[in-house]
């Protein structure tokens, strides 16, 4: 089978969708990481420290995780494309303020309020993705929506190289946060065209307007071992992740005293690196399933990052080295979304996909914020290694008991009315076991 066959027996609705997750999920990063390339021109700008850098970086993730809950709850109840719609709206909206902003802690709100929408767009759109796609290419798809991440991570790279170059920092900074809206308005142009999944639209029809998704549905006791460890196994791998693409940057300028310019090429390098992992990750997880894939990545991860690290080396063995580092620890989040949508039935999918996984970023946002205050003492490459190390044992330890959910049919995962005190105790929908291995 070739490589994209995939796509071109899809139906029109699944490449639609295809292409509206995808672009959603570039901006969102796009948006997201334009922050971590303008971290060394507004500290300069506005003298603020390390650990207060670390702290306006975390704002916004932290935030991302309340709204990703409340979001999934959203999406459960009214409807995935609807909540995806106004998460565009609202972060694009906030990143235009942020470009109005005059001082640190103007920013510091800013960030923390357009976080709120950045944590709608992982959770809503990998449910949405997963719902449409035929069940035997869901890790080509979800892991190809993942790698939309590398794309904006490598424009904004590109976007912040450029201005900061050519406009006068004053501008340039603040272009950065504006440009997002050309993409933005593409992305709803999208998102207009397609349809709520048919399942979704089933799932509420049997339910006959029950509501079953509220903030206790991912602590279930059905589901609750699954939410726990999705959220230890994304707090790993988030944790590990924010401190290379949140640190690194002002690492190659600080430590290893490189210009901004050549900062620019290396990052891009990465990037383009955190793409080749995500597509092949999205192959292999179909192929070898989701467990084995992510651990292997996981180990292979850990040992580029800490020659990226440690070992001297002049700026084209760094640029050439990025690419592996990249490969590595990005690439596991391609096999993020297939995974916990096959844990969670229909009805508190995204509930519960949502909890898990922005529970776990907020946690591993926290090593943003730590990583700054801890670098103060021990510097920031010894400071970076350490919360990477510890974020792939905290990985490699739950995908050591999560189940392999390579093929599950997520029409056959299901909700039990007695297990959500409904009150009757009737079922909302037909309970069918899952296997597990």
């Amino acid at each position: 089978m070739g490589m994209f066959d995939w796509y071109r027996a899809a139906a029109p609705v699944e490449r639609r969708t295809f292409w509206g997750c995808f672009c959603g999920w570039t901006l969102d990063s796009f948006d997201g990481q334009i922050l971590a390339f303008l971290l060394p021109t507004l500290m300069a700008t506005w003298h603020f420290s390390k650990s207060q850098a670390g702290l306006i970086a975390t704002s916004s993730l932290l935030a991302a995780a309340v709204g990703g809950w409340v979001s999934g709850i959203l999406s459960d109840r009214h409807g995935r494309v609807r909540v995806l719609t106004w998460s565009i709206i609202w972060f694009t909206g906030f990143s235009v303020v942020a470009g109005l902003t005059n001082s640190y802690g103007q920013l510091l709100v800013v960030r923390a309020l357009q976080g709120l929408g950045f944590g709608a767009e992982w959770a809503v759109g990998a449910a949405l993705m997963a719902e449409v796609i035929n069940p035997a290419h869901r890790g080509k798809a979800l892991g190809l929506v993942q790698s939309g991440f590398s794309v904006g991570w490598a424009l904004a790279s590109v976007v912040t190289g450029v201005l900061l170059a050519y406009l006068p920092t004053w501008i340039a900074w603040r272009s950065a946060f504006w440009i997002g809206v050309i993409p933005a308005l593409i992305v709803l142009l999208i998102r207009r065209y397609i349809p709520e999944p048919e399942l979704f639209r089933k799932v509420h029809e049997d339910m006959s307007g029950v509501i079953v998704a509220t903030w206790r549905s991912a602590l279930r006791r059905d589901v609750r071992r699954a939410s726990m460890l999705a959220a230890l196994l994304v707090a790993g791998l988030q944790g590990s992740s924010f401190a290379i693409a949140i640190w690194l940057p002002t690492m190659l300028v600080q430590v290893r005293h490189l210009p901004g310019s050549t900062v620019a090429v290396m990052v891009l390098m990465m990037s383009g690196g955190s793409f080749i992992g995500q597509v092949s990750f999205a192959y292999l997880n179909d192929h070898f399933g989701r467990r084995l894939t992510a651990i292997t990545y996981c180990v292979v991860a850990a040992s580029v990052t800490a020659c990226y690290l440690f070992i001297p080396m002049d700026p084209w063995m760094l640029a050439l080295l990025g690419l592996p580092v990249g490969v590595a620890v990005n690439g596991a989040f391609a096999g993020v979304g297939p995974m916990l949508s096959e844990l969670f039935p229909t009805a508190i999918r995204t509930t519960c996909m949502g909890f898990s996984y922005n529970v776990g970023k907020s946690l591993g946002a926290l090593s943003v914020a730590v990583v700054g205050v801890v670098a103060e003492h021990v510097g920031l490459a010894n400071s970076v290694a350490l919360f990477c190390f510890v974020g792939y044992v905290c990985a490699l330890l739950a995908l050591t008991f999560l189940p392999e959910t390579r093929g599950r049919d997520l029409a056959h995962i299901s909700v039990s009315g007695s297990d959500i005190g409904l009150g009757d105790g009737s079922d909302v929908l037909k309970q069918v076991s899952q296997p597990r291995s």
